[in-house]
């Protein structure tokens, strides 16, 4: 008769560690990618709102109407299926809208533009230890 051989304890530890180990070391990675995916979002985001909104205004739109209701022009835009779900940025802030001096509009995010400069901090950093 055979012996069935089981586990040991110490042999089952060492494979959740491992597990463990790889996850996180995935998870750290799909960080990175996250932002990209929240960066890229916003990004199109306050393009499209800009250009919505601009067309609002070029129709004869008061621009401070505009300002203070943006969701009641997208929608009434047509274009955009949820208005008020694309005044938030990939972060989930809102967007800031302002006009600028010479009277063309704004659209902000401060996630955006502090996760830019990060960004951008990182690829210099990187570029000068590669030298």
């Amino acid at each position: 008769m055979k012996k069935k051989r089981a586990f040991t304890l110490l042999e089952i530890m060492i494979v959740i560690f491992l597990i463990g180990l790889i996850g996180s070391v995935i998870g750290y990675n799909m960080k990175g990618s996250l932002d990209e995916g929240k960066g890229f979002k916003t990004k199109q985001a306050r393009i499209k709102i800009k250009e919505i909104l601009e067309l609002e205004m070029a129709k004869g739109v008061n621009p401070e109407d505009l300002l203070e209701h943006p969701e009641k022009f997208l929608k009434a835009a047509g274009i955009v299926k949820k208005p008020e779900k694309m005044l938030f940025d990939g972060w989930g802030e809102k967007f800031d809208l302002d006009l600028k001096d010479d009277g063309s509009l704004k659209v902000n995010s401060k996630k955006y533009d502090s996760w830019k400069r990060r960004k951008t901090a990182l690829r210099g950093r990187d570029l000068e230890e590669d030298e």
